[in-house]
């Protein structure tokens, strides 16, 4: 196995594709909901229905995206030239969002499912999950993969800062309209497709295995699903990458309505966002620190003390102070996650070559983003399900006034949701062992792969 050691140039690069990326998912998770009801007068409950029924085919959509990737055969290899081709209509998708026409509510029902599938399902996916298989297609060690997830999401965040603690200071300064919108994110589609254009250049699939070329790479598409689906760490890997975005889509999601009919200040979200993520920036990069504890116990240690401090919220609900005090310490606890979450898949890719003798890079990014676009969708739609049954009150205007039961779902939604999320962490990760294992296994494959074998 050749130990590949990337330069900080190559790191960067890479981390450039994410941050195009969450410039347009930050967009999608967190002020699309609030675009739909309060500027263009969309009832909560269809945009959850439009959220949650697009969920699933963007499921489908990343298992064949996955089937496609492992059979692209070009000169610059399987995962990387799909940021090539689908950067130009992955811009221009995120454009089309925020242009829904001002017509019977059918229409725009139909408008909102096309241009959000062709965005999510489609170019999203054939974005996304190529960029995450390459980071395994560039090294097989597990710490330079560490350290390649730690440059990434230290800087994914900067595209969500764009996307959301800049765009409503920018929305209100040209008009706060839906045109207002549609300059807005035509800015960061632009921003986006540089970006990815970056990673793409720079960027280089490095990672050959003999016997998998000599053996033709030829794997039945039911053996591949079945070295899926029995393998153990990646469906611990799929539950981390899961809550780790349905965290940001919760928080993200429901932040705004709280500023905005809680606090009474709308421009109270920017404040909250852009303090949280710069901790979160921060405290990720400064995670490579705690990698000696190993990544399994450094994430446990922060879902704890995320979780211990989100229940500062419950004292009082209607405070300021204590609202951004969960927010300050959340960042410091979902840092490691964040941090690592995605060299969690690429050990799983490791462990399912060593189990099954099948290597499939691709289809395990393409099931653990399966997973967190529904886990996302399906948060979406809960909290405006929740929203609609409190009796949640949509404009065009974004001026209505509430009535106190949709408030006071507002706080529940806020107090509740992140600590059912951060549940589920803590128990997974105190049954994650990969650990422990993965130095035995990754000898025992240089010898298999020494003899031909995978």
């Amino acid at each position: 196995m050749e130990e590949t050691k990337l330069s900080w140039g190559k790191r960067v690069a890479y981390g450039c594709g994410d941050t195009a990326c969450n410039v347009v998912f930050g967009m999608v998770t967190t002020l699309l909901t609030l675009f739909y009801t309060d500027y263009v007068g969309i009832d909560a409950v269809t945009v959850g229905l439009v959220m949650l029924v697009s969920r699933g085919f963007d499921g489908i959509s990343d298992v064949v995206m996955g089937l496609i990737v492992e059979r692209t055969k070009s000169r610059w290899g399987k995962a990387r030239p799909w940021l090539l081709w689908m950067s130009v209509p992955f811009a221009a998708s995120a454009v089309l969002l925020f242009t829904v026409p001002h017509t019977t509510a059918t229409l725009q029902f139909l408008y909102m499912f096309v241009t959000y599938n062709f965005c999510t399902t489609i170019c999203y996916t054939a974005i996304n999950l190529p960029y995450g298989s390459l980071s395994v297609m560039m090294t097989r060690v597990s710490s330079e993969r560490d350290l390649l997830s730690i440059v990434r999401m230290s800087m994914s965040p900067f595209g969500r800062i764009l996307a959301v603690a800049c765009t409503l200071p920018l929305v209100k300064l040209f008009g706060d309209d839906q045109a207002a919108w549609v300059k807005t994110m035509s800015i960061w589609a632009v921003i986006a497709l540089i970006l990815l254009l970056v990673c793409f250049y720079f960027c280089k699939e490095t990672v050959e295995i003999a016997a998998r070329r000599d053996n033709k790479d030829n794997t039945p598409v039911k053996i591949a699903l079945k070295a899926l689906v029995t393998n153990q760490y990646f469906w611990a890997a799929l539950i981390l990458w899961s809550m780790q975005s349905v965290a940001f889509t919760v928080t993200g999601t429901i932040l705004p309505y709280y500023c905005k009919y809680v606090f009474g200040n709308d421009g109270l979200y920017s404040m909250i966002f852009f303090t949280e993520t710069i901790l979160l920036i921060a405290a990720t990069f400064c995670s490579v620190f705690l990698l000696k504890m190993g990544k399994r116990n450094m994430c446990l240690a922060g879902a704890v003390l995320a979780l211990a401090g989100h229940l500062l919220v419950f004292v009082d609900p209607h405070s300021f102070e204590l609202v951004m005090a969960t927010c300050v310490i959340r960042a410091i606890g979902l840092a490691p996650l964040n941090a690592v979450v995605f060299s969690f898949i690429g050990d799983a890719v490791e462990f399912g070559q060593w189990k099954t003798h099948v290597r499939q890079e691709s289809l395990i990014f393409a099931g653990g983003s399966v997973g967190t676009k529904i886990g996302a969708g399906a948060a979406s739609a809960l909290m405006t399900g929740f929203l609609s049954l409190a009796g949640y009150v949509s404009s065009t205007g974004g001026g209505a006034v509430q009535p106190e039961s949709a408030v006071q779902m507002i706080i529940r939604v806020y107090e509740f949701g992140p600590m059912i999320m951060w549940a589920i962490v803590i128990t997974t990760l105190a049954l994650y062992q990969l650990d422990k294992k993965y130095p035995a296994i990754m000898r025992e494959l240089i010898e298999r792969e020494a003899k031909g074998e995978l």
